[in-house]
């Protein structure tokens, strides 16, 4: 197959949970079929590494390109432009002139068989109900989590205008799978969400990956009494979990258990989470080039996510490396996984607390959880099974066009 994959946000360096996913996908794409990537870099960001670590691609094509920021007057002329079009805000940001113009130039020219749209930001770029069939790579409900968002927000001016755009967001993802000719969800959890947003829609699930070689237990000596979380800590779904966790969960832990130490490991973090980190005693990293050691030196990986939506490849990555997880509903949501055996689940502060308390007293059943969680993903979920089932669908819309 000739595939034309567009992915608008940047694809490198490889320190998101989507990007990992992309990245792993079309790697193992390439290696059997010919594959063009059109993508974006920010101004002064160089794409080459990119396109070395995808040399086995047709084409990588990056457009320089950066969204309007935060609290700025080109997002504020952004989020007024946006509410005179049906597109949310966060769609209308993403538009990219050169990309949409080359990769419309593809399609009408009849150069690929098919066109994947990467994530609901990426189809105003391409032609939906083309002469090219699409194939609509959601990483998440977006409008799930933008909904998410708006119910945990305090304050009300701020919550109206999450809560009119989460309903414009789920009215353009809506629209995205009715005129996809296949969406692909990565659980079923979130199959169900689009199926039910867009009722005709031909909604598949294929689940998420992991790279189980490089995610692998090394025999090193855990800290019986030590917590771990990794993320991206400017997405706010992850800085949220973190505040909520110190804030309400991590008292009671220490209460139980003295002198447990904890690690938040991941990009940008917020002044929010220094200042109560710094409160707290919690070590935060920053931005780090491996994130395998600060997982092997936890006894536990904690997920106290109470927004967010698709799944977690944070959770894969830990039980990949045999440690045992403790994860809210939503932070282990879509997650083709049995609560009790392969991870704990627990929601309200005070049982994700008593969770963790178990399990930092019990290292037989931390043992024993995570070596369950090794075996789910060693025969399950290594990039090169998920990429096949995704080739599948690809196979499904181009024979039917044809």
């Amino acid at each position: 197959m000739r595939i034309l994959w567009v992915k608008v946000g940047g694809l490198w360096p490889l320190n998101t949970g989507g990007r990992l996913r992309t990245f792993h996908m079309i790697s193992e794409l390439a290696r059997r079929h010919r594959v063009t990537l059109l993508t974006t870099h920010r101004p002064g960001e160089n794409p080459r590494e990119l396109a070395e670590r995808l040399s086995h691609c047709a084409r990588v094509v990056s457009f320089p390109y950066a969204p309007p920021k935060y609290g700025s007057t080109r997002f504020a002329l952004s989020v007024l432009a946006s509410w005179l079009s049906p597109l949310p805000v966060d769609l209308w940001k993403w538009r990219v002139p050169p990309l949409r113009a080359e990769a419309l130039r593809l399609i009408n020219a009849h150069e690929v068989d098919v066109c994947v749209a990467d994530f609901l930001l990426a189809t105003p770029n391409v032609r939906l109900g083309g002469p090219v069939p699409v194939v609509f790579f959601e990483h998440n409900v977006e409008y799930v989590i933008w909904k998410r968002l708006k119910d945990v927000e305090t304050r009300r001016w701020r919550r109206a205008l999450l809560d009119f755009e989460w309903r414009k967001m789920r009215r353009c993802e809506a629209r995205a799978c009715t005129r996809a000719d296949v969406t692909v969800a990565v659980s079923d959890v979130d199959r169900a969400l689009l199926a039910a947003a867009a009722p005709g829609a031909r909604v598949r699930a294929v689940p998420t990956g992991v790279d189980i070689t490089y995610f692998a237990p090394n025999g090193v000596p855990e800290s019986p009494a030590h917590l771990v979380f990794t993320g991206s800590m400017d997405w706010y779904p992850n800085d949220d979990a973190i505040l909520h966790f110190m804030d309400t969960i991590l008292p009671s832990i220490r209460r139980d258990v003295p002198g447990v130490s904890m690690t938040v490991a991941g990009r940008s973090p917020s002044s929010r989470v220094m200042k109560a980190a710094t409160q707290a005693g919690v070590r935060v990293t920053g931005t780090v080039s491996d994130i395998r050691p600060f997982i092997e030196e936890a006894a536990v990986y904690v997920v106290p996510l109470r927004v967010g939506g698709g799944t977690r490849l944070k959770i894969f990555e830990a039980l990949a490396m045999a440690k045992a997880v403790v994860s809210t509903s939503v932070g282990a949501e879509g997650l083709p996984r049995n609560p009790g055996e392969h991870f704990l689940q627990a929601d309200e502060p005070a049982e994700f607390a008593r969770a963790v308390t178990s399990l930092l007293r019990d290292p037989v059943r931390r043992r024993a959880l995570g070596t369950a969680g090794r075996r789910l993903v060693e025969n399950r979920y290594s990039w090169a099974q998920i990429a096949r089932e995704f080739e599948a669908r690809c196979q499904e819309v181009v024979s039917d066009a044809r």
